[in-house]
């Protein structure tokens, strides 16, 4: 295959994996996995780790499903689909867990638009302690009403 298919399909995949985030979010994590969930929005123990946490396991057996799948059963879309979903894995990592939630404490002075933006979603995000009635379940595109001064 050539590599600007590749590309485009790895591109693809990053971006349904905004959608998969969203999706997973809303009617997964905030629906019948809610017990996984509610200690991101209401911490009720003394760990770094959150049961939360365990929500990446499954898009990182996915992912590493699909490098299964091209390295021995010769798929040959499941490198740039497995690298996609990697790809918005780390992101995801990145501006959640490190940037927003400052799990490790660097990216503290990130102040421009996207970060103010990203930060103002998620915070309307974290206002709902509980299940119900929340908002703005995405992570890197959150919608543009949050970018506004």
């Amino acid at each position: 295959m050539t590599i600007v298919l590749w590309i485009l399909i790895f591109i693809c995949t990053f971006c349904i994996m905004e959608f998969m985030a969203w999706f997973t979010h809303k009617y997964i994590m905030h629906g019948f996995l809610w017990n996984l969930h509610k200690d991101h929005h209401h911490k009720d123990h003394g760990s770094w780790w959150e049961r939360n946490d365990y929500f990446f396991l499954f898009y990182a057996l996915v992912s590493i499903g699909c490098f299964i799948g091209w390295s021995y059963y010769g798929f040959w879309a499941g490198l740039p689909i497995g690298l996609g979903i990697f790809a918005y894995g780390v992101a995801y990592f990145i501006v959640h867990d490190i940037f927003i939630h400052q799990r490790f404490k660097i990216f503290r002075n990130a102040n421009n638009r996207y970060a103010r933006g990203i930060r103002r979603a998620h915070k309307m995000h974290h206002k709902h302690l509980g299940k119900e009635k929340g908002e703005c379940f995405g992570m890197l595109f959150p919608p543009l009403k949050y970018f506004k001064k």
